[in-house]
């Protein structure tokens, strides 16, 4: 009995691990804490907020989203390099990269990230 085109991709996919999938993810996560994290940094800091500050029209902000960018893709290339070849537990990566996706953007609310 030959095994039609449905049933062999279908052997593939579940060979084929989860890990580049779920550190894709957590470093969403990571990017996202990082921006809110470094944002309130930034107002609290003045040295840090002059050193962020790469283009004056916009102030800070534009040394913030940068590093949150560089950070999201560094932690994006480590992650994958380790867990290419792994299943790792979907469930405790996505939901560790909610909790920092969450705690990120309530940072970069004015009331929240005052409160520090």
């Amino acid at each position: 009995m030959m095994m039609g085109d449905d049933q062999v991709s279908g052997v593939a996919a579940r060979m084929m691990p989860n890990g580049p999938g779920a550190a894709a993810v957590l470093a969403a996560g990571i990017g996202c804490f990082t921006l809110g994290f470094v944002s309130v940094l930034a107002d609290k800091v003045p040295t840090l907020a002059r050193g962020l500050s790469f283009y004056r029209p916009t102030g800070p902000l534009s040394g913030v989203s940068t590093a949150s960018i560089v950070v999201w893709l560094l932690s994006w290339t480590i992650l994958h390099y380790c867990w290419q070849r792994r299943d790792v537990n979907v469930r405790w990566t996505n939901g560790i990269a909610f909790l920092l996706l969450s705690c990120g953007a309530l940072l970069t609310f004015p009331p929240i990230g005052g409160l520090f």
